[in-house]
């Protein structure tokens, strides 16, 4: 499990090399499109928040003085503010219950799941404070506030610096900032760039650290629909997982202990049990993670014909080999659950994307914009000067990208993220210290070792790992042209007759770093002779001289890319003085604000803005997974026994919204125009998947689970009345 979630990381840190340097000009903002700082609602969004429904003041809303909206949204992280978060939740009791997806919750689920007590499929709830469960590295960060620091940084970088220089004194200072804000350790604090860096703002959190699971449905409620469902409306998913906050007895951020209370937070969301109707104001606060709407038609070019299919191609692999044991191992299904669905929602949105993205023509769209920046600068010579250069810049580095792109993949993802390399790669330490024949260091290194065996053999299946690493060789020596391929592959050639089955067999076989067995004994007894002719070190040592080859260059590139990018920007919002225009989303917390509303996908189709229960029952399939419906559900749709949460002998299960969103924002609270709690939003709409790089008023939809649907599956199919009697329920 491990070893696949590094993949994805390292995949995500490709990602964000590529979506994060593009430039994008907003011809207009239509009220639903935009992902707000709050910090500048008040002058930029509020009046026209009021006119479609809003009765909170803007200091209700956003308060550095006092309590308001803001001190009820969380960001959830695995250590902390620092390294961005991975979903949204949201208080809503004064014992600092939160509501998050169960997607965001799947993998706590999962780590606590086993045969015998099956979480993952069952569900999860606890009916006392005793009965939550831990979660290591799960953090929850409340924003204290946001600070604009431009002033403080872009007087002291000059035109001329370098890029290099430029990054280093915008670290130098951002860290000075940082280190005042976090008070000696009061707080967490971070410097984020917006516009490419033509904007600096100081974000404060406070970090809790003891977040415990209380409650979460089964997956056939909480998943249901699955892959197949995935980003697609009509949605009947109950996507919700239940977390608190535990503090010490003075409320504040503690380590994990028994002595611990659950927090008293300053702020919790009412919870509406009014339900919600057409046209209603509905607004949703979070952490979004990544957009691209400021990319070129380049931009887009390269991500279409580069990034997207090799991805695809990569993650759709491991996909189909972990599935392939998943489906005939009950523990190998839960050990890998939480790796394949992220990476399986990955894999589906870059499909997605690449198919809207044609069929929106969003690069028609981008060539306008690009028509409209080149003639605003040939007006004016000085204008040309400065800007004349910056399209056929970005155009020439993202070819540069383009070239490395496929040897700097394959050895990022089908190289470094493989197992084994995995695994010796933390023997480097060990290795270092046996050559300098340092006794300590060699004490210390063993120790390093088996913890790092422990944490990577955990959830293991040896029989995915080993079908991954040979499949993903195979497609790297057919897919990198031959003089790019690592050395590995002419070993390869000549001790296996290019047979990478032979090669990955006896990898397998005989590598110490491929069992934790094997590992364990050479941790007790470690020889730097082992590492000689070990074919694990060797695939290992193979493939970080290919990422460091190829690295250096894509890197460069995508500097390139992002100077061009960042004075491209820069002419843009010149060109267009008098004009809002939000910056890209970065894991900070955004506002943005729409209406509840159906649509229309295509000619003589129309889609209603919710879903309820009769469409569970519908796509009930007893012989697909992700189609089971529970007997106890099916009971309560036949008796309509809905109690206080069905509308007109329905249960609503979700709906639909013109809010603005992407991945990060799961999780976020969609609030009403009271600021009560109506729903958890999840998903964004197929027909809009290119909406993370240009915003389609007509045709984008954020998926929200209804509240009263979460409320009904804890209170009348769990039966989890403690939970219902902590919050404060608004009818």
């Amino acid at each position: 499990m491990k070893t696949l979630m590094n993949k994805l990381k390292l995949a995500a840190l490709s990602l964000m090399l590529v979506l994060c340097v593009g430039p994008r000009l907003l011809a207009e903002n239509p009220p639903d499109e935009g992902m707000w700082l709050p910090l500048l609602l008040e002058r930029l969004n509020y009046v026209d928040m009021q006119k479609m429904g809003l009765h909170l003041t803007a200091d209700e809303l956003y308060s550095i003085n006092h309590n308001s909206l803001k001190d009820a949204i969380v960001g959830l992280s695995g250590n902390g503010a620092s390294g961005g978060f991975f979903c949204t939740a949201e208080v809503v009791s004064d014992q600092g219950l939160l509501f998050t997806n169960h997607h965001c919750g799947y993998g706590a689920i999962q780590n606590h799941s086993t045969p015998e007590h099956d979480y993952l499929t069952n569900g999860f709830w606890a009916k006392s404070f005793s009965e939550e469960l831990q979660n290591e590295n799960m953090c929850a960060s409340f924003l204290v506030r946001i600070e604009n620091v431009t002033d403080s940084i872009i007087p002291f970088l000059g035109d001329s610096l370098k890029e290099s220089d430029r990054g280093s004194k915008v670290k130098d200072i951002s860290g000075r900032i940082k280190k005042r804000a976090e008070e000696g350790g009061k707080y967490e604090a971070s410097v984020k760039a917006f516009y490419a860096g033509n904007e600096y703002y100081l974000f404060v959190f406070k970090t809790y650290k003891d977040v415990r699971l209380v409650g979460a449905p089964p997956s056939s409620v909480g998943k249901f629909g699955g892959d197949t469902d995935n980003w697609m409306w009509p949605r009947h998913t109950g996507d919700f997982s239940i977390f608190r906050i535990y503090s010490d007895a003075e409320g504040n951020p503690a380590a994990y202990s028994e002595k611990n209370i659950p927090y008293k937070p300053t702020y919790h969301l009412p919870v509406s049990l009014k339900g919600i109707k057409k046209n209603d104001f509905a607004m949703i606060w979070g952490y979004p993670g990544r957009t691209s709407r400021y990319i070129t038609s380049y931009g887009m070019e390269y991500n279409m014909n580069v990034f997207y299919p090799a991805i695809i191609k990569l993650f759709g692999k491991q996909l189909e080999v972990m599935k392939e044991r998943m489906d005939v191992d009950k523990a190998v299904k839960i050990a890998y659950a939480a790796n394949y669905a992220s990476i399986a929602n990955t894999w589906k949105n870059f499909i997605g994307q690449a198919k809207m993205l044609k069929r929106n023509k969003v690069d028609l769209k981008k060539k306008a914009i690009e028509a409209q920046f080149i003639a605003w600068y040939k007006q004016d010579p000085s204008r040309e000067k400065k800007y004349g250069n910056v399209l056929d810049n970005l155009q020439t580095n993202y070819a540069a990208m383009a070239k490395l792109a496929s040897p700097f993949f394959y050895a990022n993802i089908g190289g470094m993220g493989l197992d084994v390399v995995q695994m010796s790669g933390q023997f480097s330490g060990l290795k270092s210290a046996l050559e300098k024949k340092n006794k300590v260091a060699i004490k210390e290194a063993q120790d390093g070792a088996r913890a790092a065996v422990k944490e990577h053999f955990k959830e293991y299946d040896q029989a995915i790992e080993k079908k991954t690493t040979a499949e993903l060789l195979k497609m790297y020596y057919n897919d990198v042209p031959k003089d790019q391929l690592p050395s590995i592959f002419a070993l390869i050639e000549k001790e296996y007759n290019n047979d990478i089955n032979a090669f990955t067999d006896a990898l397998y076989a005989t590598s110490v770093f491929a069992s934790a067995d094997a590992a364990g004994k050479f941790i007790d007894k470690p020889n730097l002779k082992i590492y000689k002719k070990d074919l694990g070190w060797k695939l290992q040592e193979s493939m970080s001289e290919a990422l460091g080859k190829y690295s250096a260059q894509f890197t460069a590139a995508t500097g390139n890319v992002g100077v061009s990018n960042r004075l491209f920007i820069a002419g843009l919002r010149e060109m267009n003085p008098n004009l809002v225009k939000y910056p890209d989303a970065n894991s900070t917390m955004r506002m943005t604000y729409g209406q509840v509303l159906d649509y229309y996908p295509a000619d003589a189709v129309h889609y209603d803005y919710v879903t309820t229960l009769k469409g569970v029952m519908q796509k009930e399939d007893p012989d697909n997974d992700e189609f089971i419906v529970e007997k106890k559900l099916k009971d309560l749709f036949e008796a309509k026994d809905y109690g206080q949460y069905g509308e007109n002998g329905e249960m609503v299960v979700c709906f639909l919204t013109t809010n603005d969103i992407t991945g990060g924002n799961s999780g976020s609270p969609v609030i009403n125009g009271d600021g009560q709690l109506i729903g958890l939003a999840f998903d964004g709409n197929w027909e809009a998947m290119s909406g993370d790089i240009m915003f389609e008023p007509d045709m984008q939809r954020t998926i929200n689970v209804d509240i009263r649907y979460v409320l009904f599956i804890i209170d009348k199919y769990a039966g989890a009345t403690n939970l219902i009697n902590e919050l404060t329920l608004v009818k």
